[in-house]
């Protein structure tokens, strides 16, 4: 009896092959699907059985007004966002904060809008449910409203995300409002503003007396005002923090400004501990892990059985049998003269 064989595009949904393989005969689509189910660099892995809601604007205000706080924190590239999404985080940032823990960068000032949009993109491929925002980097809105919204749609388009971040208060409000009626979601971004650290004087707390608290307070009211649909509260006082989230409508990210604010943020390489023994962390950082010295110790053991030679062992190579052993033996004896070296 002769057995049935499987037409390619019954086939093909069976392995669950994309179209391209849809004239590609049956034995061929074996194959290839034996070799995609042991890619070595599969992006993704395993989905999660139960994935989460895509995580929007509307989200984040049912949280804010049931007072539940918003996580916030960075990624820069796939994996960063990969494991950030996977946690169940609200908001992604792909901050600007990258040109130091992704590209060596002595400060923020040196990233570029096109570095910018490149990690975006990464990140965005690896973010199923949370809520993607992308830094506008110095530069790239400061000069015009015009730049500004060019630059936010550049991000949205290319780099895929939901939402941008700008730095500035009442002066970079006019600019906020023109992004925002060009439908681009806009985080705000007052107190210590990391970009004007020169005439800021450095990385200083802000806020810290009544005159600059009550600037801090107008700055918050202006985003807001302009439509930002939260902002974010850096290196404020507590109290002040706790204060301008009162009295504002948005709900307000807090990094180094207590704990009264509606949602907290962090760079991810500082709480998970991704650097080595000895670097500076801001007062406000906890270390929730160790990644650096976990990945040492792991590379360490991985360069000892190199030079060991007990890596790769027998369950880590790919077998042959011994009759094609011996078989490829034969042939590299039958075509000697023509395998030497010259």
């Amino acid at each position: 009896m002769t057995p049935t064989v499987a037409r390619p595009g019954a086939l093909r949904q069976i392995l669950s092959l994309p179209t391209c393989f849809a004239h590609v005969a049956p034995q061929a689509l074996v194959a290839a699907r034996h070799q995609l189910r042991r890619s070595s660099h599969s992006p993704m892995g395993t989905p999660p059985r139960d994935p989460r809601r895509r995580v929007t604007l509307g989200t984040l205000r049912s949280l804010h007004k049931a007072g539940d706080p918003i996580a916030m924190i960075t990624a820069h590239d796939f994996p960063s966002a990969h494991v950030a999404d996977a946690a169940g985080i609200d908001i992604i940032l792909v901050g600007d904060s990258l040109a130091m823990v992704a590209l060596g960068m002595e400060d923020t000032s040196e990233v570029v809008l096109d570095d910018m949009i490149l990690h975006c993109r990464a990140v965005a491929r690896a973010t199923k449910s949370a809520f993607t925002v992308g830094d506008l980097p110095m530069g790239s809105y400061e000069i015009s409203s015009e730049q500004a919204v060019t630059s936010a749609i550049r991000l949205v388009k290319e780099g895929r995300v939901q939402g941008v971040k700008l730095e500035g208060g009442q002066e970079m409000a006019p600019t906020i409002a023109r992004i925002t009626a060009a439908g681009i979601p806009v985080l705000g971004h007052v107190g210590l503003t990391p970009q004007r650290q020169n005439s800021l004087g450095g990385f200083r707390v802000q806020g810290k007396t009544a005159e600059s608290a009550l600037k801090v307070l107008k700055d918050a009211m202006a985003v807001q005002e302009a439509g930002c649909f939260a902002t974010v509260l850096e290196a404020v006082p507590a109290e002040i923090s706790s204060v301008i989230t009162k009295r504002l409508k948005i709900p307000t990210i807090g990094i180094g400004a207590g704990n009264g604010c509606s949602g907290q943020v962090l760079v991810q390489i500082d709480m998970t501990g991704n650097f080595p023994p000895g670097r500076f962390l801001p007062k406000f950082v906890k270390r929730y892990g160790d990644v650096w010295r976990e990945s040492m110790t792991a590379i360490e053991k991985y360069r000892e059985e190199v030079k060991s030679r007990t890596y790769p062992s027998p369950e880590h190579t790919y077998p042959i049998t011994q009759s094609e052993l011996v078989e490829f033996e034969r042939l590299i004896g039958q075509n000697g003269a023509s395998l030497s070296l010259p």
